[in-house]
């Protein structure tokens, strides 16, 4: 491929490559092609590091230097020009200049970066927030530099002095020989202390060690006062300083990487820097010792759900950790009629609606102020909130929607200030106009919670208000254009039926059997987009149909599903019509919600993600006729056993049941809509497989799953061992052995199943029918139905 270009999908993402077979380690043969490999195969440990951190490059455009092959080496700040303009990037204003650095969100830039032969990345210990603003380091690092006549022995000594004074602190350190020289010491901070205090402390430890044993130890910047003695550099705290990540390559003869070790290691008489291959071996295998300083999140909910009942309140109370997407946030203003009337002022972030009671409600005047009292988060379900909450719970009194939609946010500083513009509804309390507000901490008003609410002077103009939905385009859609899908809540039917009990009023979708489908319609094409953002419109191409049953700039939500020979969806059979293993099958586009309408030849769209879900329904029925390849199928406003009952006739998995007024929250998971179940199908994480016997022999014999757990962790989960053909089995072990790792990736497989498996790295979702499941968490007489290439490992949980 020397000098040629080629396009390539990542993640989601197009990228146009070059001259893979470039020599970048001219010792070793290492090509750009192994470098892009390495970094696409520890991304899942590599881009944690980097996350939200700004990222300088060091480039060897014409590989390595060596005394033999001269070479440049430069470092880049600024994102480069040619640069795809998905990389997102973070800006710095430094005293004479303002950088523009990439930050590393996804795969997809590091492979970037391999393209560019940025063969290291550094890193400083802080990130940027959410406001784009840094943020408090959230690490310290300590840099153990051998001078002349010590080595990597003589580091890892010092780094058990180290660890010694900084566990005595509360702070477990971290080891990370450097891949160059030395040995860097982590350990997690709290965020509560700016860059220069954590410097202090570091200089401080530095200077301590340094008096304890001054043959060894010295924290002087003198180069002259290193010889044989190991340099404790303490200044990589400063907030203008970086370090090479871990796990990041570095620029030398061969081609080492900055890899986290175990102290155990370190205490190793054959301690040695180590090579890129060695690295994807260890994380093939599961073993990344930084795996305690990657970023938790807290639970934002504990403070609502602990002031609730849910068996009292009428209000959502979700039980899971909030989850974020890409999807645009949104607001929602509600008025409530409690012991004094306020109105409830919610802005999405982080996951979850950040509260504020204004008791005089929205200022829509700029010489108005309003105190904003801060409140505890709510979840995202409560946008779509209206009725009675009961006397005697907390808020008790009546709340309705009085503005709701979606904002663009300009700046978010956390406890400080907020300033967002609010898109609402054409009938909403903010008369359809966008407004721009501005909420100010006020501490000194009284309280800490207290805030004003300010209506800006300088408000956007109408005619250039943004749409809260993609506009229709006069060119195709592109997937990253369409909107992520709704997701719906596993459910019981006890859940329909309390609500029903509370007054509200359900609807009832089969549950289809297929891939979800977002479709976009615009400029005479349709393209079709999976749950998760991957491009799926090769895979469908009859939808083109919708050109002629829709106006440009109509958005459909959906299922695709294959027809067996009695016209029922088959998901096996869907599988292999994707990867080309059948001849001619009946593709059906199951469509069920409308998120957008664009009407022939208006300026702009007409979004419906506001729109109630009844209302949404009735829209799709009159503006989509059939098609020869898409349907819509009825919704059931009847009961939910009569829905039970049409599904097990169909033959199907069970049926979705939908709040009538429920709006439409691209990307989010809800109670509005509950998933239940009349045939259990559950997703697995395939782990390992079993060597067959007899008629096996040679093969698989079975596949051990895993199910992670309701805090996210994997736990074995049982074998499956029927529902294969032949071909299929050697086609998933073909695939498997690609990931095939040493030991098991989860510590509760039983002595008796590891015995005669093999395992793989947890990283392929498969789904399975099954009886039930067991006492221990296992499933029960599963059968294979087939890969979830839809899903990832994380988004699986028990549904059974």
């Amino acid at each position: 491929m020397a000098g040629s270009r080629k396009q390539f999908r990542i993640g989601g993402r197009t990228l146009a490559v070059s001259n893979l077979d470039k020599v970048l380690y001219p010792e070793t043969g290492t090509t750009k092609a192994d470098v892009m490999h390495y970094y696409l195969a520890v991304a899942e440990v590599l881009l944690p590091q980097l996350t939200s951190r700004p990222v300088t490059r060091k480039r060897w455009v014409d590989g390595v230097v060596t005394e033999k092959k001269p070479g440049q080496v430069f470092y880049a700040k600024d994102l480069e020009d040619s640069a795809p303009d998905w990389i997102p990037t973070g800006k710095i204003a430094h005293k004479t200049t303002t950088n523009h650095y990439p930050l590393a969100e996804d795969e997809a830039v590091l492979a970037w970066f391999a393209q560019v032969a940025a063969l290291e990345l550094h890193t400083p210990q802080w990130r940027f927030g959410a406001n784009g603003q840094p943020r408090n380091p959230d690490r310290l690092v300590l840099d153990l530099d051998p001078g002349e006549g010590a080595g990597l022995p003589e580091c890892a000594e010092v780094a058990g002095w180290c660890r010694e004074i900084l566990e005595d602190m509360g702070m477990p350190a971290h080891p990370v020989t450097s891949g160059s020289k030395g040995i860097h010491l982590y350990a997690a901070l709290d965020g509560k202390h700016n860059s220069e205090t954590i410097s202090q402390v570091a200089r401080e430890l530095a200077r301590a060690l340094e008096a304890d044993h001054p043959d060894e130890v010295v924290s002087s910047m003198k180069r002259s006062a290193r010889a044989g003695k190991v340099f404790l550099d303490w200044s990589q705290n400063n907030s203008s300083k970086t370090t090479v990540s871990p796990y990041s390559l570095r620029g030398r003869t061969r081609p080492t990487v900055a890899a986290p070790r175990t102290w155990e290691e370190l205490a190793g008489p054959d301690l040695r820097h180590l090579e890129y291959t060695e690295v994807l071996e260890r994380v093939a295998e599961g073993l990344d010792p930084l795996e305690p300083l990657r970023e938790q999140a807290p639970d934002r909910l504990a403070t609502y759900r602990s002031m609730r009942d849910p068996a009292k309140t009428a209000e959502p109370v979700p039980m899971g950790r909030p989850s974020t997407s890409n999807a645009q946030p949104i607001f929602v203003i509600q008025e409530h009629h409690a012991r004094r009337l306020h109105w409830d002022f919610r802005l999405e972030h982080d996951g979850v609606l950040v509260s504020w009671a204004v008791p005089k409600g929205p200022p829509l005047d700029p010489e108005l102020n309003r105190l904003a009292v801060q409140t505890e988060d709510h979840p995202l379900e409560y946008a779509t909130f209206e009725g009675t909450i009961t006397k005697g719970e907390y808020g008790a009194g009546e709340v309705s929607i009085w503005d709701s939609g979606t904002i663009e946010l300009e700046k978010w500083r956390e406890g400080k200030e907020v300033i967002a513009v609010l898109h609402g509804r054409p009938d909403g309390g903010l008369g359809g106009a966008p407004r721009r507000f501005a909420l100010i901490h006020a501490p000194g008003m009284g309280e800490d919670k207290h805030w004003l609410l300010k209506y800006m002077k300088d408000q956007p103009d109408n005619a250039s208000r943004r749409p809260v939905a993609p506009d229709p385009l006069s060119a195709s859609f592109t997937v990253a254009d369409l909107p992520s899908a709704m997701l719906a809540t596993p459910g019981t039917p006890a859940d329909v039926r309390l609500g029903v009990q509370d007054g509200e009023t359900w609807d009832y979708e089969m549950k289809w059997d297929g891939y979800r489908i977002i479709a976009g319609v615009g400029g005479g094409a349709v393209v079709l987009a999976s749950r998760n953002g991957h491009d799926y419109t090769d895979l469908f191409p009859p939808a083109a149909e919708l050109v002629d049953l829709l106006p440009d700039g109509a958005i459909l939500d959906g299922e695709l599903v294959a027809l067996d020979d009695r016209g029922r969806p088959d998901f096996g059979l869907l599988q292999a019509a994707a990867k080309g293993e059948v001849g001619e099958v009946t593709l059906r586009y199951m469509v069920f919600d409308i998120l957008q309408l664009g009407a022939p030849g208006a300026a702009d769209a007409s979004p419906q993600l506001r729109t109630p879900y009844r209302q949404r329904r009735a829209l799709l029925r009159e503006v989509l006729a059939e098609g020869e390849h898409v349907t819509v199928p009825p919704a059931h406003t009847g009961s939910l056993a009569q829905a039970e009952k049409v599904s097990r006739e169909l033959g199907l998995e069970g049926v979705v049941a939908k709040r009538a007024d429920s709006t439409y929250l691209p990307g989010k998971r809800g109670r509005a809509w509950l998933k239940l179940k009349t045939q259990l199908h559950q997703e697995v994480v395939v782990i390992g497989a079993r060597h067959g016997k007899g008629g096996r022999a040679g093969g698989i014999g079975s596949l051990l799953v895993a199910v992670p757990d309701e805090s996210g962790g994997l736990r074995y989960a049982g074998r499956v061992g029927t529902g294969f053909t032949a071909a299929q089995l050697r086609d998933i072990e073909q695939v498997l052995r690609r990931i095939e790792r040493k030991t098991p990736p989860v510590d509760d497989v039983p002595e008796a199943d590891q015995s005669d498996a093999w395992f793989v790295t947890p990283k392929l979702v498969a789904e399975v029918s099954l009886a039930g499941r067991t006492r221990e968490g296992r499933v029960r007489q599963a059968v294979w139905r087939g890969w979830r290439e839809d899903k990832h490992p994380e988004e699986v949980r028990w549904e059974v």
